[in-house]
């Protein structure tokens, strides 16, 4: 009988192992989750833009890129930088020329993503307009 419980309790440590949890919330989401490939629905946008963050060089956050569609015109390519604020917030700063702030996210990490959805409230600074949003990862952060 022990045999078969010892094995049991193995192969329960085994997929406990293989399968991290998923965080709760922004303050458990590792600044690491936040690498990679992006795609963003910015409610009054059309299309989905491609946002892709990395490690931001000078402190712990994120640095990047979004980058919008814009039919026959060239693509919008914008800078962004931000990180998970002490409420759990992703809290990104966009700027079109690399100096002025063009748009503000500020989102929340959803129950059950995984770390892969936020949604949240993006802020056009030209205009003041707020449209609702919705991040989704195209990329596995483990």
């Amino acid at each position: 009988m022990k045999g078969p419980l010892i094995l049991a309790l193995g192969l329960a440590a085994g997929a406990a192992l293989a399968q991290p949890a998923c965080p709760a919330n922004g303050r458990e989401l590792p600044v690491g989750a936040l690498y990679g490939q992006w795609e963003a629905r910015i409610e009054g946008e059309p299309g989905i833009a491609r946002v892709q963050l990395a490690k931001h060089p000078e402190y712990e956050g994120v640095r990047g890129t979004i980058t919008r569609e814009r039919g026959s015109r060239p693509p919008s390519v914008a800078q962004l930088a931000g990180d998970i604020d002490d409420e759990g917030l992703l809290n990104i700063d966009e700027s079109l020329d690399g100096r002025a702030i063009s748009g503000n996210w500020l989102g929340e990490l959803q129950p059950g993503s995984c770390g892969k959805e936020f949604k949240g409230t993006w802020r056009n600074a030209s205009d003041d307009s707020t449209h609702p949003f919705v991040l989704n990862k195209t990329g596995s952060w483990q």
